[in-house]
């Protein structure tokens, strides 16, 4: 300052200073003019709040003066040709861009809301409570978020005849399984399989596999062993030793599908008792012929003997016709027996088979008595063959085959007229 006062007379510095002072002085006054000219507008920017001046004719020119790039997916209070006045609000928020997956299809939104629960209701998207979501309905929205959904259906479950439809958004099978609490067994039988995809309209089938085990007794028939006997006569029989039934023990293993029995196997099989042998001794004795022995009375002179020798042949002929009735027709003990019995062969001592004919008129009888294969009428059971003879049958007492045991119990013993027919 010293050099330019130096150089300059005084006079012309203080003209100098004046001009300066004007032009400072018209200067402020521009500014305090300008800055009194401006609208005060806020800006409420994605929740913050701030204030500016500005000349900015249009709400686009302060967005552009305020630094903020509005896009048309961004939420605006005012549109962006609206004239900006003094002590106006204006709101801005940036629109997040989401993608939703659904349905095999993929698209985006874009959205100024917090929340899923809030986007779903803006874009009326529905979300069942069955189907499943990546996140759920309170979760905040965030740009560039993918949202997928995962529609649940129907499927329906045969669980060993009884059915069940349950949601699902899909899985395996077996997943399926579990989130239901249904549980399987070795043996049961799944379709599809555990790590086979659910699809909508295929039911899963579950056959429940139970096996059991049986035990069933047998009886196991006894052998008849015939030994010949010398000391017994011929034709009758003795029974030695009664013999007895032994019993086998099968063992089944039983499968049952859905309860229903479909396959029965045997798995094992046990004598628990041996059989004993029936021995009966057949009598091989002959019989000694009988001596026809002639009394002295038969001696008795000729004349007397001729004398009546009509009247003799008239008593001969009745006394030989009277004996001969006498070995036809037998009074006799009765009882009764049949083949359906503990121990019972079924086949006679001549080889009748009564298993295969228990209506068959067989009676039992000591063979010395009514020789076997006679004709026989019983009183009050009928025309029969003697086919049978027994251990506890001898002399005047005969055995009557009926066709069930409660037959030959009710029948007790009785007192019958037998007739040899033959």
């Amino acid at each position: 300052m010293k050099i330019f006062s130096n150089l300059l007379p005084k006079r012309k510095w203080q003209w100098i200073l004046s001009v300066v002072g004007v032009l400072a002085l018209i200067a402020f006054s521009a500014f305090v003019i300008v800055e009194t000219t401006k609208a005060e507008v806020a800006i409420v920017d994605n929740g913050e709040e701030r204030t500016l001046k500005t000349h900015a004719d249009t709400v686009n020119e302060l967005l552009d003066e305020a630094g903020i790039a509005y896009e048309e997916h961004d939420a605006l209070s005012h549109n962006t040709d609206a004239e900006i006045e003094d002590g106006m609000t204006i709101t801005y928020e940036t629109a997040n861009k989401i993608t939703v997956a659904a349905d095999g299809k993929e698209k985006d939104y874009y959205t100024v809301e917090d929340t899923i629960n809030e986007f779903l209701d803006e874009t009326e998207i529905s979300v069942s409570k069955h189907d499943e979501t990546s996140h759920n309905k309170t979760a905040a929205i965030r740009d560039g978020m993918l949202y997928s959904i995962d529609r649940a259906f129907q499927v329906t479950i045969n669980d060993g005849g009884d059915k069940q439809k349950v949601w699902t958004a899909g899985g395996t099978v077996g997943e399926l399984l579990k989130e239901n609490k249904i549980t399987l067994d070795d043996s049961d039988k799944l379709k599809p399989a555990k790590d086979k995809k659910i699809k909508e309209n295929n039911p899963i089938t579950i056959t429940r596999v139970k096996k059991v085990t049986d035990e069933v007794k047998e009886t196991i028939d006894y052998k008849v062993e015939e030994r010949k006997d010398n000391n017994l006569e011929k034709g009758k029989k003795k029974v030695i030793a009664e013999g007895h039934e032994g019993t086998l023990v099968k063992t089944f293993e039983i499968t049952k599908e859905n309860g229903k029995k479909v396959n029965k196997e045997l798995v094992n099989k046990e004598v628990k008792q041996e059989s004993e042998k029936r021995i009966v001794a057949l009598g091989t004795k002959e019989k000694k012929p009988e001596q026809n022995l002639t009394t002295l009375s038969s001696e008795s002179s000729n004349s007397t003997k001729n004398s009546s020798e009509s009247g003799n042949n008239d008593n001969n002929s009745k006394s030989s016709s009277n004996n001969n009735s006498s070995s036809k027709v037998l009074q006799m003990t009765a009882t009764a027996y049949s083949a359906d019995c503990s121990g019972c062969s079924g086949i006679t001592t001549t080889g009748i088979d009564l298993n295969n004919n228990p209506k068959k008129k067989v009676v039992a009888v000591d063979p010395s008595v009514i020789p076997l294969g006679s004709k026989v009428h019983v009183e009050g059971y009928g025309t029969a063959i003697a086919g049978d003879t027994g251990g506890n049958i001898g002399g005047k007492r005969i055995d009557l085959h009926v066709p069930t045991r409660a037959d030959a119990l009710s029948f007790g013993r009785k007192s019958v007229t037998v007739k040899i027919l033959d």
